[in-house]
C-alpha cells in the first residue's frame, strides 16, 4: 500500500469515526498528493474558516508519519475550498509584498498555522527585494513579517 493509499485509509476512518459520509480522491498537484474529499457533510468537514480541514490534515499526516517517517506531506481538501482559498491568499501575499517593496515599511500578517506559514515563505523565496520572518517558539499560530531585504538589518 501506497503513502497516499494509506493516507485516504486514514482519513476514511477518521470520517467515518465522526459519523461523516465522504468519498475521497486522490489527486496529483503542483504541491505534493492531496487528498479530495467529496461530501454533502462538507460544511462540518470544513468547519469555521476551514480549522476543521486543518486539523483533519495535520492528523492524517502525523498518523502517516508514524508508519512512514519520510513520508511526503499530505494535503487535505474539500470541495476544493482549500485550494480557492490558497490561490485568493497567494494575491493577497502579492499585493502585501509590492506594498512592502514599494514604501519599505514591514507588514505583519494576521496568525497563520504551519501550513499556511510555510505556503507564505515559499510565495515569496525566489524574490530578491523581499524577506519573509516567522518568530521562534512552538505556538501553533504565529505571525509572519514581510519587510523589504534593504530594510531588514538580519538580510
Amino acid at each position: 500500500m501506497t503513502t497516499v493509499e494509506t493516507a485516504s485509509k486514514i482519513l476514511d476512518t477518521m470520517l467515518g469515526h465522526l459519523g461523516l459520509a465522504a468519498t475521497i480522491e486522490a489527486q496529483e498537484t503542483h504541491d505534493g498528493p492531496c487528498l479530495q474529499i467529496h461530501s454533502t457533510d462538507s460544511q462540518a468537514i470544513i468547519g469555521r474558516d476551514g480549522d476543521r480541514l486543518d486539523d483533519l490534515q495535520y492528523l492524517v499526516n502525523r498518523v502517516l508519519r508514524r508508519q512512514f517517517p519520510k513520508a511526503e506531506r499530505i494535503k487535505v481538501d474539500c470541495e476544493h475550498f482549500r485550494s480557492i482559498r490558497e490561490d485568493q491568499m497567494a494575491g493577497e501575499i502579492r499585493e502585501i509584498a509590492a506594498r512592502v517593496k514599494s514604501t519599505g515599511h514591514p507588514h505583519q500578517l494576521r496568525p497563520l498555522n504551519a501550513y499556511y506559514r510555510r505556503m507564505v515563505h515559499n510565495l515569496l523565496i525566489d524574490d530578491p527585494e523581499i524577506v519573509t520572518h516567522s518568530p521562534e517558539g512552538d505556538d501553533r499560530l504565529k505571525r509572519i513579517t514581510i519587510s523589504a531585504k534593504t530594510s531588514s538589518p538580519s538580510a
